[in-house]
């Protein structure tokens, strides 16, 4: 089993920047793609940024330009990078992993850090 601890979340004045980091541990060797979503109040949780197993990157349309996702494979953790933050970025962020688990993918989720950002 993998198991995911999110931190780096914060308050943060609009313009401002921070960075996430999601460690995982267990069984680390069946991840594959790892993947930041959000959730804000009242709304549905949305994907921010994904990558790849061989670091492929993709992002939502509005962080596009502001985030970057990046994965150190030796530490078991991923990362995003905000910058040019927006009252808009406020938000619970969680760390998404898909493992492998025999035939299946099975999705582990962290537990979550929260992101305020100011205006």
């Amino acid at each position: 089993q993998v198991q995911l601890v999110e931190s780096g979340g914060g308050l943060v004045q609009a313009g401002g920047s921070l960075r996430l980091s999601c460690a995982a541990s267990g069984s680390t060797f069946s991840i594959t793609r790892m993947t930041w979503y959000r959730q804000a109040p009242g709304k549905q949780r949305e994907l921010v940024a994904h990558i790849s197993s061989g670091g492929r990157t993709t992002y939502a349309d509005s962080v596009k330009g502001r985030f970057t996702i990046s994965r150190d494979n030796a530490k078991n953790t991923v990362y995003v990078q905000m910058n040019s933050l927006k009252p808009e970025d406020t938000a619970v962020y969680y760390c998404n992993a898909a493992t492998v688990v025999g035939a299946s993918y099975v999705e582990v989720w962290g537990q979550g850090t929260l992101v305020t950002v100011s205006s």
